[in-house]
């Protein structure tokens, strides 16, 4: 459901959003950038790929930012209690959609994770439970991150915003720029399936490894002596690590490309 041609029919369905949210901000001559652009056009999108209820989407926003603070590394006791009481409530609350949803399927990816059988087997709830947690809260909270420090980031790289903003033809490696630059997850949870010697340290087998894509996105060894500048123009940006990479390649990169390109073209175009 994430191919490219996929992607491209949900443009005009993008566009549109991104649009409502700056037309409003036109008549009242602000924008709230999180809560009126970066949040609701991502969660708007997966919700109508997943054909989700929006009635309590304040309620997922909170359970959503509640459960992603607990996967940072500095997560304290409290924020790791807070993610499980959200867990609580979130669970029951998916079970009942996807309960309702086996009795009426329709075109959407959810029926269509429910319908889909592999060697004769059907997904569990569990397993449906765990595939529609990751599609539905990353699928939204990390292009929030990239749409809301990407602009905050141009606001503070003007001559890179002008440049942008005077080239649509730079929108796929202006974000790819944007996507390695600020890293919007910027660690990532691996396991050695064997000794690993890294610089003169031996890594043991079934060790848990947290790899630093920021810090690789970052790197001189890749990036020369621009590593720490943002260049809307710069060749080879694609090859960040900002969406993993190999077996673990982020599933919904194309979504969130798409969606950071029409979201931030958009408004540095509408607002110069």
């Amino acid at each position: 459901s994430f191919t490219p041609s996929a992607m491209e029919k949900l443009r005009g369905r993008i566009q549109q959003l991104v649009d409502t949210v700056l037309d409003a901000a036109h008549d009242r001559g602000s924008i709230e950038l999180i809560d009126d652009l970066a949040f609701p056009v991502p969660f708007q999108v997966i919700s109508d790929l997943l054909a989700m209820p929006t009635e309590r989407a304040e309620e997922m926003r909170e359970w959503s930012q509640i459960i992603t603070n607990s996967l940072e590394p500095t997560a304290t006791d409290e924020e790791l209690a807070q993610s499980d009481a959200a867990i609580e409530q979130l669970v029951p609350y998916l079970t009942s959609i996807i309960e309702d949803r086996r009795k009426n399927l329709g075109d959407d990816m959810l029926s269509s994770l429910i319908t889909a059988e592999e060697a004769g087997d059907k997904m569990t709830t569990d397993e449906l439970m765990a595939f529609l947690v990751l599609l539905y809260i990353a699928g939204h909270e990390t292009t929030v991150n990239l749409i809301g420090t990407g602009i905050y980031e141009l606001l503070r790289h003007p001559e890179q915003a002008a440049i942008w903003r005077g080239d649509p033809e730079l929108d796929a490696t202006a974000v790819d720029e944007m996507l390695r630059f600020v890293s919007p997850v910027q660690f990532s949870r691996r396991i050695t399936l064997d000794d690993i010697d890294f610089q003169g340290t031996t890594i043991p087998k079934g060790m848990f490894v947290l790899a630093g894509l920021a810090s690789s996105n970052h790197d001189p060894k890749k990036w020369g002596h621009t590593a720490e500048e943002l260049d809307v123009r710069r060749d080879g940006a694609g090859q960040h690590l900002s969406f993993g990479s190999g077996a673990h390649y982020c599933l919904g990169a194309s979504l969130a490309k798409l969606e950071a390109a029409i979201a931030i073209g958009t408004f540095l175009r509408r607002f110069p």
